[in-house]
């Protein structure tokens, strides 16, 4: 395959966003009265809703409620700032831009949220757009991202495009459209969760990624 545009995630891939995931998870369990489970980190990446049913079984208005305590914390509180960009992102981008290789977000975050992160982090020189969730316009799931994404771009070619992610969800999410997917293992993934679900490219550095889509890159004409 020979990519022009790639898809990075966000959360667990660009930038380390765990202390403020986990803490607004944290304030909203207890606010709730709910057990608060000892390892969060699996509340990184995925959707919430999802995550909140899933990993302390709620049920869907439980979720909800959850949700909105949440995001009480991680926008009106600040929580969403309690984050870094990983060492060697920026090189990696900066790379990719100077070969012409197109680079956007596709986060399972609400897209304003992804923006103003993207904005505040340094990432957006180097980004050609950003494309997130939005519940309203039915942008739940992983995959229904990915195509906004391609969309947006003006992809119908599904040799083209290049999902990275660091977890399972965005392997299979890439797959339901039908594009590659790269697994990244700074994250919160692991090499035997991609494995399993058939991820195309496994690697463990921002340097070590660049170096494999550079490879098998398809410049675009300028």
């Amino acid at each position: 395959m020979r990519f022009d545009t790639i898809l990075f995630d966000l959360d667990g891939t660009l930038t380390d966003s765990a202390p403020g995931i986990t803490g607004s998870v944290r304030y909203a369990l207890t606010t709730m009265g709910k057990p608060v489970p000892d390892d969060l980190t699996c509340f990184v990446g995925p959707p919430l809703k999802y995550s909140f049913m899933t990993f302390t079984g709620m049920d869907e208005d439980e979720a909800q409620m959850a949700i909105q305590h949440y995001v009480s914390r991680y926008i009106d509180e600040g929580g969403m700032f309690e984050n870094s960009v990983y060492d060697g992102i920026i090189d990696m981008l900066a790379r990719l831009k100077a070969a012409g290789i197109r680079s956007v977000i596709a986060t399972s975050k609400h897209e304003p949220i992804a923006v103003r992160i993207a904005d505040r982090f340094g990432l957006s020189p180097y980004l050609d757009g950003v494309y997130g969730s939005d519940r309203d316009a039915g942008r739940t799931e992983k995959a229904d991202v990915i195509r906004y994404a391609l969309d947006g771009m003006g992809i119908t070619d599904s040799s083209r495009p290049l999902m990275v992610g660091d977890r399972d969800y965005d392997s299979k999410g890439a797959h339901d459209v039908g594009i590659a997917c790269m697994g990244i293992l700074w994250g919160y993934g692991s090499r035997e969760e991609f494995a399993a679900c058939g991820t195309e490219y496994i690697v463990s550095t921002p340097n070590e990624a660049a170096d494999l889509i550079l490879d098998r890159a398809l410049r675009v004409k300028s």
